[in-house]
């Protein structure tokens, strides 16, 4: 370098490994696998402190036992503290003070940045423990343990982790790459039904989005899925997973410092109804209104066939969202406030994701709102049919 130079503009490229991993029972044959990702020097010790998610705790009761056995039996690990809980569901995003005890347990328990916080729960609690442990030193060493088919499917592979604030969904927030993911099937079963279909609408969002033949597979089992079979869940879930990997390891902006956020097809509305509802729509249920939304817009300005939007919606019916709400008919103007905070998530242009084709996405600056409500219309009409 010339010294005598005022001005240095040097790329750089840090490396990150993301560790995912598909486990089918976790905590009772296959806790080897946990234990390889918290591997460290032979003369120490991995300290772990461990957050449940209390919607995990109270429906596998034996959890918080099998951890300490877990400690116990391998004299390589050392619980930093007891196992801490926190709230289900996005309550504990909606809550900053959470946030600010989660930081005081940490730094209660001197975790550094060789250290572990292994969390595992539903996307809303992986967002602000995975915030917590971001911040915490500017970073200690994160496992997620996804237990929704949402978190699964979608956010827990992610390197997003916030809270809400300002009535604003994940204003407040970090962009960190977890130290690794492991998706058990087995902490699926205690769900829902209506908790556990959520994450299939993330799974139809990327196969449209990245995937046409992943779509039909979708398309073709969704009576499956909505029954739980085993075989055709794990796949949907698997596809999903991995294609949310390979767009944060291979995309070329995993920190969305572009424009375009082109994993968030749908999403401008469903964010908003989140809001508007009080979080009482679920974020899948939501995310199955706004896909359907945009399918339709991009019927009606971008030429996508209606052959292929109308197999969209079927298949998310027959995934068992309903696609009614009565936001879309009374307060329409309070949802297309959903697109300028979309739009100041970014900052800069307005950049919305609609499709052409199934499999081929677009980015555009500007919406049609005469457009957008006849789109929203003819979702509203295409569910009352649905229910008749």
């Amino acid at each position: 370098m010339d010294p005598t130079q005022s001005h240095f503009d040097i790329p750089f490229a840090v490396p990150f490994v993301h560790r995912m991993r598909f486990t089918q029972n976790l905590w009772e044959r296959e806790e080897r696998v946990l234990l390889e990702l918290l591997a460290t020097p032979p003369d120490r010790k991995a300290r772990v402190q461990f957050w449940l998610d209390e919607g995990l705790a109270a429906a596998h009761p034996e959890l918080k036992q099998r951890i300490w056995k877990l400690a116990r039996r391998h004299r390589s690990l050392e619980l930093a503290g007891s196992v801490q809980l926190v709230p289900a569901g996005e309550a504990s995003k909606n809550d900053v003070h959470l946030l600010e005890r989660m930081l005081k347990v940490i730094h209660e328990h001197e975790l550094d940045r060789q250290s572990y916080i292994v969390v595992a729960g539903g996307g809303a609690v992986l967002d602000v423990v995975g915030l917590a442990a971001a911040i915490a030193h500017r970073g200690i060493r994160l496992i997620r343990i996804p237990t929704t088919t949402l978190s699964q499917a979608d956010s827990g592979v992610g390197v997003k982790n916030g809270i809400n604030l300002f009535e604003k969904k994940n204003w407040l927030g970090a962009f960190a790459v977890p130290w690794g993911v492991i998706n058990d099937y087995s902490l699926l079963e205690s769900l829902d039904d209506s908790d556990f279909r959520s994450g299939f609408s993330e799974a139809v969002k990327v196969s449209l989005l990245k995937d046409p033949p992943f779509f039909h597979r979708l398309r073709a089992d969704a009576g499956r899925i909505a029954r739980r079979e085993p075989t055709a869940c794990q796949r949907a879930i698997r596809e999903s997973a991995l294609w949310h990997l390979r767009h944060i390891t291979a995309g070329g902006d995993p920190f969305e410092m572009q424009e375009a956020r082109p994993l968030d097809y749908g999403h401008w509305s469903a964010h908003r109804l989140e809001t508007l509802t009080r979080f009482e729509l679920r974020h899948g249920e939501a995310v199955a209104i706004g896909v359907a939304i945009d399918t339709y817009y991009s019927v009606l300005r971008h030429d996508l066939p209606v052959v292929e939007a109308e197999a969209v919606l079927r298949c998310l019916c027959e995934l068992g969202f309903d696609l009614h709400h009565p936001l879309l008919e009374r307060q329409r103007d309070a949802l297309f406030a959903g697109l300028e905070e979309f739009r100041q998530h970014l900052g800069g242009r307005l950049t919305i994701t609609m499709l052409t084709r199934i499999g081929h996405p677009i980015d555009v600056h500007e919406i049609d709102l005469e457009a957008m409500n006849e789109a929203i219309d003819r979702v509203l009409e295409f569910a009352s049919a649905q229910r008749e």
